[in-house]
């Protein structure tokens, strides 16, 4: 098995994708592209970890799948050259998750943060799906022998677990990697962080000290992918603001939360830095920045959500761009499954 350089990374179908998103993973994930062999996945098997309350049940989980494909492609990943496809057609990922689950520790998995700030108080109540999620992310990037993950600050940790994962399957099973060639005993890699972007964290247009997100009452807390121009002028104009003129060098951004954030907005999707953007903007007032961000989301934005319109509008198409991509992904994950099972032990047909 050739080790080739590969990335390999994932997005939730669970609605109401967001500029934190765009600007934190997919727009990455397109630049991403230049570089590497890439897997971009919808893990639809996460979405379920917590209740149907939070997923919606099987409809809304099959609309929000096709939802983010179209992302993804409308921001600019090619489902030819790459890899697009959604989890659960590739049934690799469950069971290299079972003996991952064989491999991994509880007291591992007992200090996932994550774990904790989403089962809340009554943990006794959460899913054993969602404890575990954790390994099946593990499983997820190992099943195609990733050597890159895009992460954010938030996921550290499970990329962390996976090279734990992937350290304590290559011991444990060491004599048998060898003997199935592998002579330095490394079947599964140590898969890399990739730590892109300069605007990897989003904050909500209503509270700056706050993550935008899409479970936050207020729509305009977050610019939707599927605003249209209108609405996005309208939400980046009504934005929390403060009424000091903008700071003309980053220092004073330090204890201006909504005026570090709107500024990051702009410095990200122009490509540029925040000093660059405050050399410009610098001392004037927020109306005249917020019309120029005004122009720049929508410039930027737009066109992503009438290509998303578009492509939803044609599920055919899109699950047919999922079905391709399932079909490739399963043949690196049915020969990273049979060398698995050959160094585990298990028999199998040949």
């Amino acid at each position: 098995m050739a080790n080739v350089e590969r990335v390999f990374s994932g997005v939730q179908p669970t609605g109401n994708l967001h500029l934190g998103n765009y600007l934190g993973a997919i727009v990455n994930f397109v630049k991403l592209q230049e570089t590497y062999n890439c897997l971009y996945c919808v893990v639809d098997l996460h979405a379920i970890t917590q209740g149907v309350d939070v997923w919606g049940g099987p409809s809304q989980l099959a609309r929000t799948t096709r939802e983010v494909t179209a992302a993804f492609i409308a921001a600019g990943i090619d489902p030819k050259k790459h890899i697009v496809f959604n989890q659960s057609q590739v049934s690799g990922h469950t069971e290299l998750t079972w003996i991952f689950n064989c491999v991994a520790r509880v007291g591992w998995l007992s200090r996932m943060t994550q774990f904790k700030e989403k089962a809340g108080k009554d943990r006794e109540n959460a899913s054993v799906g969602l404890y575990d999620y954790p390994v099946l992310m593990a499983a997820d990037i190992l099943l195609y022998r990733a050597t890159h993950v895009p992460v954010g600050e938030d996921q550290k940790q499970h990329l962390e677990l996976s090279r734990d994962i992937a350290q304590k399957f290559n011991n444990d099973f060491g004599d048998s990697i060898r003997g199935h060639g592998f002579n330095e005993g490394l079947f599964f890699p140590q898969p890399e962080p990739l730590i892109t972007g300069p605007a990897t964290r989003v904050m909500s247009l209503r509270d700056g000290t706050k993550k935008m997100s899409k479970s936050d009452p207020s729509d305009y807390s977050r610019i939707n992918l599927t605003d249209d121009a209108d609405t996005i002028a309208q939400k980046v104009r009504k934005a929390k603001t403060d009424p000091e003129p903008l700071p003309s060098e980053e220092k004073g951004l330090e204890i201006r939360p909504e005026a570090d954030n709107l500024v990051g907005i702009f410095a990200a999707l122009s490509g540029r830095n925040k000093a660059d953007v405050l050399r410009e903007f610098g001392g004037g007032q927020f109306s005249n920045f917020k019309n120029s961000l005004v122009e720049l989301c929508v410039t930027k934005l737009s066109p992503i959500a009438s290509e998303m319109k578009r492509l939803v509008a044609d599920p055919g198409y899109v699950d047919a761009v999922l079905v391709d991509g399932a079909d490739r992904a399963r043949a690196i994950a049915d020969e990273t499954m049979k060398l698995t099972r050959d160094i585990v032990g298990f028999i199998r047909k040949r």
